[in-house]
């Protein structure tokens, strides 16, 4: 069988570009010929080593394809083309002449369609085919003799995909999944959207279980959580991303097979744009060895060595050998260096830094080294000895460079780095710029971590170290089972690229008008935070143990009356029997949601539904939320207690919400349960430190106050203004009476007006909410936007004003971008809009609490309080106070919280203290 070689000509040539970036190939003419030295030398393998029959390369065309007819954003995040690689492609295309290779390229298609339909007409045709290319899109064409062929990094072997290890290498059961799995995760840099939130292994579990993306909308109400939501919110773009992520395999072309086959190349004309490179190697391959090609040097010295000798046929060894080399990148090896190394930085005006550890946990890492880099391309590597005296010793040098308060430190998530070295009694303070924290305050949905991100601003491809460790490396347990030597590229590469990345982020964030929020609201939050982590909350394990002895016991009793309701015993936790029982046996419903393997699906939205239909239900219901309490946080939270504190450390992230919350991991402290007994009892474990007071102070109804503050409503203003009870202010504005004749059931319904009407809600959810006819609830609303016509018109004018900009700000200026805005699914632009109204006032309030806690904090260290503050659960605070000093810590975070924002309605803060977080709120 003949075989057909297919090139990915944009794809090889980038690869090759940025291969060498650190180490770039410059002739005498100050050209930077790496791109077009990189190509060739993969072109020249395939020709020895592969010896196709048939040969073509597929090159994308100018202008614009019918991808951007369908999406205008496509590729529209994409950097610019560097001016070295616009100058290299039209001479790879001379010398693609001059090998008589013939070059595909249509006008409105990609060069992955282009080759594709090529690639299907050739298997048709008999041929087996393959594709070269580093792109992973391809993965969706392969089938039996149509394989994808990837070069691999230096000098390891090529990798080759048929269908088998296509599914293997994506957990698919067909190649032609790769573009569901592809539209679910979307692709950064080509700006296709995806499902925000779905990664690899989120995109893989969802193919495996529905087989496609129409699959899993189809079957979503069968989703659950968080997956669910994600999926529901955003149909749209995942349906538009399949079809761009879809490789178009009936290009109209014109060929004949004939005019494919491999031709005796132009040797004058190869020759000739040799030697105007200086590509010695290649001319003397061109040529046959000569006697002077032993001794004749190559072009570039390597870590300023001593000129290499040009092994001639070699050419393609010395570029893989340049592929992983980097420039400037020196090991600190003694003590003397490090010395000059920090006599170095303290010269500095700015430096970026990174530490190397034994642990993703910050607190519980030790430092196997640290990386520092001053400009592009130039960065140190410092080892750190296991042993704590050695370590210190080497610490100590570095101190004056880290504490130094002039001196602008750039970091990818800081707060971690900041940690590690407060663990070894390092303060590091001065200017900082946190990477991470940038680029959410400029695209808060997207990811974050510096792989991304060097990929999108700098067109750059990271090594990650720990390749060296896991079972792809060398199978070490952890980083400090390795050498210096094995580390320090890769830790100096982390310092290099975090720095690089500091200019473009600076830019986006002006650009954005972002950069007072980041400079004055995450960067001085984000040490807070540190400290926080730090400080973490003592856990009452006794309490922990009533609590699960008194859970344990209801969950006997509900158990009980379950199987009692249903007249037999079966197993409450299996979904399967709980479907048989109700809808089976019960008949609860003759409408049947059914899961993909057929049986009776029991999410919790379907028993909500059906409460009423049945007591079991509510039972049921119960069951699973005690359990649900008992495992994760009764059984849970006793095992996470940090054996060399004492205390539970949770981790609070920054750069996770788009609305600018912060959210709580490892464990979530901001999800236990405020509302009904069981959950309030999970508190009573949550202590002050010994002899301490728990003190706590949230924000009375902060939202309600941004909305009529936003909307200029001068009835809400008043009702604020007046010190009244602001539902039942709204009660008596609704039901046309006085307030004090109010009662309570009118003041809950205008409680759940406010909150709901405000976010968009309709008549239908006021409705459900309420417990009344959605005529009712109709009224409610219509005479809700009567008294407050202000709001009515703030609520116009967001959406309004997010559909003409695309995103919503807060009063501070973060913004949220809302692509869904002009959705032509109403279903997902419904959400959008409600989001238009919500983020602004949600935002600003996470700004407000965040200004708040920064505050509190510098009064606390300079008041010289001990207090400490511990958890922040949204729009509350929580500390472990002293006795002695608690009436001047109350008066500190109560005026610092409510003189965080002035506006035009008061900012009020309420508080309680306590034995236990309990009582206090």
């Amino acid at each position: 069988m003949k075989k057909f070689y297919l090139l990915d000509a944009y794809a090889l040539i980038y690869r090759a570009y940025y291969g060498l970036i650190r180490s770039p190939r410059i002739n005498s003419k100050g050209q930077n010929t790496s791109a077009i030295f990189g190509f060739v030398s993969t072109l020249n393998e395939v020709l020895q080593k592969e010896q196709p029959d048939l040969l073509a390369i597929g090159f994308d065309p100018s202008g614009q394809t019918f991808r951007h007819e369908l999406f205008p954003e496509y590729k529209a995040q994409r950097e610019a083309t560097p001016e070295d690689i616009k100058m290299a492609v039209p001479i790879i295309k001379e010398l693609i002449k001059a090998y008589r290779i013939p070059i595909l390229e249509v006008p409105g298609f990609e060069a992955d369609d282009v080759i594709g339909t090529m690639a299907k007409a050739a298997v048709r045709k008999g041929y087996e085919v393959r594709m070269i290319t580093p792109d992973k899109d391809y993965a969706q064409l392969v089938e039996p003799n149509l394989l994808m062929q990837r070069p691999g990094h230096g000098n390891a072997p090529w990798e080759i995909l048929g269908p088998q290890e296509v599914c293997e290498k994506y957990g698919l059961q067909s190649p032609l999944q790769v573009i569901d799995y592809l539209a679910l995760m979307g692709d950064a840099a080509d700006n296709i959207p995806g499902c925000p939130g779905v990664g690899p292994k989120t995109a893989t579990t969802l193919l495996q279980q529905f087989g496609s993306c129409e699959d899993i909308i189809a079957h979503s109400s069968e989703l659950k959580g968080a997956v669910r939501k994600k999926i529901e919110e955003h149909i749209d773009e995942i349906k538009l991303s399949k079809v761009l992520t879809t490789i178009k395999t009936d290009v109209p072309l014109q060929y004949d097979f004939e005019q494919f086959k491999i031709e005796e190349p132009d040797k004058e004309a190869l020759r000739q744009i040799f030697t105007e490179l200086e590509f010695r190697s290649f001319l003397t391959k061109l040529d046959g060895p000569q006697k002077s090609s032993k001794s004749a040097p190559i072009e570039l010295s390597l870590f300023g060595s001593e000129p290499t000798e040009d092994k001639g046929d070699d050419s393609e060894r010395l570029f893989s050998r340049l592929e992983n080399l980097s420039y400037e990148y020196k090991l600190i090896e003694n003590e003397t260096e490090a010395k000059e190394l920090a006599d170095f930085l303290l010269t500095n005006e700015i430096f970026s830094l990174d530490t190397e550890t034994t642990s993703i946990e910050a607190l519980d890492a030790k430092l196997v080294g640290l990386s520092f880099s001053t400009e592009d391309f130039r960065a140190w590597y410092v080892p750190v000895s296991r042993e704590t005296e050695k370590a210190k010793k080497i610490l100590e040098i570095f101190r004056p460079v880290y504490e130094n308060p002039k001196i602008l430190k750039v970091g990818q998530n800081l707060k971690y780095d900041l940690t590690v070295l407060a663990n070894y009694g390092i303060h590091l303070s001065g200017p900082l710029f946190d990477t991470m924290l940038a680029h959410y305050l400029i695209q808060p949905e997207l990811r974050h971590n510096m792989d991304y991100l060097a990929e999108i601003y700098l067109n750059y491809k990271t090594i990650h170290i720990e390749e060296l460790i896991g079972p792809k490396g060398r199978g070490q347990k952890n980083m400090g089972d390795l050498e210096p030597k094995d580390i320090y590229k890769y830790a100096c590469e982390d310092a290099d690229v975090t720095l690089r990345l500091m200019k473009p982020l600076a830019e986006e964030l002006r650009k954005n008008g972002v950069e007072e929020v980041f400079q004055n609201i995450e960067m001085p939050l984000m040490p807070v935070l540190a400290q926080m982590e730090r400080n973490g909350v003592v856990l009452d394990t006794e309490t922990l143990k009533e609590v699960e002895h008194d859970f344990t016991a209801h969950l006997q009793t509900l158990e009980k009356d379950i199987y009692e309701l249903a007249g037999h015993e079966f197993t409450i936790n299996s979904p399967r029997q709980v479907g048989e029982v109700l809808f089976g046996e019960l008949k609860l419903s003759e409408k049947v949601k059914k899961t993909k393997s057929g049986q009776y699906s029991t999410s919790e939205e379907v028993l909500r539904d059906l409460h009423s239909k049945h007591p079991i239900v509510q039972k049921i219901l119960d069951y699973r939320g005690l359990k649900k309490l008992l495992s994760t946080y009764v059984e849970a939270l006793p095992k996470l207690i940090n054996p060399a504190t004492g205390h539970i450390h949770t981790s609070f992230n920054q750069a996770v919400t788009a609305t600018g919350r912060l959210s709580s991991s490892n464990p979530n402290l901001q999800n236990i349960p405020v509302r009904g007994e069981d959950g309030r009892e999970i508190r009573k474990a949550f202590i002050p430190e010994a002899g301490e007071i728990f003190f706590s102070a949230d924000y009375s109804q902060i939202e309600l106050r941004i909305m009529a503050h936003l909307s200029g409503d001068e009835h809400m203003i008043e009702a604020f203004n007046a010190g009244h009870d602001v539902h039942a202010a709204t009660a008596a504005r609704i039901f046309h009476k006085d307030i004090k004749d109010i009662s309570q059931d009118e003041r809950r319904k205008a409680k759940t007006a406010n909150f709901g009407i405000i976010y968009g809600i309709s008549a239908f959810g006021l409705a459900e909410r309420m417990d009344v006819s959605r005529t009712e609830a109709k009224e409610l609303i219509d005479s809700y936007f009567e008294m407050y016509p202000k709001i009515k018109e703030y609520i116009a004018k967001a959406v309004d004003t997010a559909r003409e900009k695309g995103y919503i700000e807060t009063e501070f200026g973060r913004r949220r971008y809302l692509p869904d805005i002009n959705s032509r699914n109403a279903v997902v632009r419904g959400y959008a809009e409600r989001n238009a109204v919500n983020a602004p006032i949600q935002g600003t309030a996470a700004d407000i609490i965040k200004i708040a806690m920064i505050r509190v904090q510098q009064r606390l260290d300079a008041e010289g309080c001990k207090a400490r503050m511990m958890l922040q659960v949204h729009d509350e605070l929580n500390f472990s106070v002293p006795a002695d000093e608690f009436d001047k810590v109350k008066r500190i975070v109560i005026e610092e919280m409510q003189g965080a924002y002035k506006m035009s309605v008061p900012l009020e803060a309420d508080c309680g203290e306590g034995k236990n977080w309990l009582e206090a709120h």
